[in-house]
């Protein structure tokens, strides 16, 4: 067995965890005086630092070398997707109770909202089509180039928590750093990678 074969697994259990937390608070009364809207903020912050740290796996790759970044951008991507599709549950279902006019006021009024919903969107294609059958069936430059949707998936992510705190913005800029330095760091270096004659 080889060193980096626990990552997986660790990393699985790591992104369950938060769930079986949320679900035991629910369950007990631990979520307070507003255990929606502590539910929605929670299943979106989780949703958010999955998907900026998906992001992080191949420009530490390019940084270190290690081939063990990639073989969790998959487990990692895919929980933030799930993270972000029961962000967007709980608005429906448990905030909104399903009411579709009112859904789409909200969503018409307060942009926010909107570019979340963008942000789940964007992340749909790259959930349905993360198997190899995907990747076979689509060709590799054509499942790459849908990939690269991951990082307008990030961009809409921190902008839509940007504008859900409004005044506050230290933590979300912290979270727009991170991503805005995995952007140099993949461009700088993944350009030196491919070499001046690669295609893009």
């Amino acid at each position: 067995m080889r060193r980096s074969d626990w990552l997986q697994p660790a990393v699985l259990t790591g992104t369950l965890a938060p769930f079986a937390i949320l679900a035991v608070r629910a369950a007990t009364g631990g979520l307070g005086v507003n255990p929606v809207e502590t539910a929605l903020h929670r299943l979106g912050l989780l949703a958010l630092v999955l998907l900026v740290a998906s992001l992080l796996c191949t420009p530490l790759k390019l940084v270190t070398g290690a081939k063990w970044p990639l073989k969790l951008r998959k487990t990692l991507g895919l929980a933030a997707f799930f993270s972000a599709l029961a962000h967007l549950l709980v608005y429906v279902a448990l905030d909104q109770g399903f009411a579709w006019r009112t859904l789409a006021k909200d969503v018409s009024s307060r942009p926010f909202i909107a570019v979340g919903l963008a942000a789940v969107v964007v992340m749909t294609p790259l959930a349905l089509t993360s198997t190899k059958r995907a990747l076979q069936r689509l060709g590799p430059k054509r499942w790459q180039a849908l990939h690269r949707l991951a990082y307008l998936a990030g961009v809409l992510a921190v902008v839509h928590y940007v504008m859900r705190v409004k005044a506050d913005v230290r933590e979300p800029v912290i979270y727009a750093v991170i991503l805005g330095a995995s952007f140099a760091v993949r461009l700088l270096l993944g350009k030196k990678a491919r070499g001046p004659s690669s295609p893009a």
